[in-house]
């Protein structure tokens, strides 16, 4: 099951996202695997980081592997996507991945485990 909760105003393409939890669930092998995603804003995210983080300020993504849910900040995608020289829509794919990854126990913790992290994304996101 696959539940994808935009909170924002923003346009988002809840069946593309879909499509790739989708894809990688059968990519990585998890059956019976409940993921939830919210998009919310930057407010809700700095919420969300400090208290679950102790640090100030939005965040990308928070994952949280024992609920199988994902929380992702669009705006601060944007803010990234500009910085990368990339497309909102690409950034967004990307963090989602990202954070799929940390469902399934992939951390970046040390700059190894970050780099590791980008790797597998970047990889998954060009087989599709």
């Amino acid at each position: 099951m696959i539940d994808i909760n935009n909170t924002t105003k923003n346009k988002i393409n809840v069946r593309q996202l879909s499509a790739v939890v989708e894809k990688f669930m059968a990519v990585y092998h998890l059956q019976k695997f409940a993921v939830s995603v919210a998009i919310v804003t930057d407010t809700a995210m700095a919420r969300m980081n400090e208290t679950y983080r102790g640090k100030s300020g939005p965040t990308d993504v928070l994952s949280f592997p024992e609920l199988n849910e994902i929380i992702i900040d669009y705006a601060q995608i944007r803010r990234q996507a500009k910085e990368l020289q990339t497309s909102p829509e690409k950034e967004l794919l990307f963090i989602l991945v990202h954070g799929l990854l940390h469902l399934i126990g992939y951390d970046d913790q040390t700059e190894k485990a970050r780099l590791e992290m980008i790797r597998l994304g970047e990889a998954f996101l060009e087989k599709i």
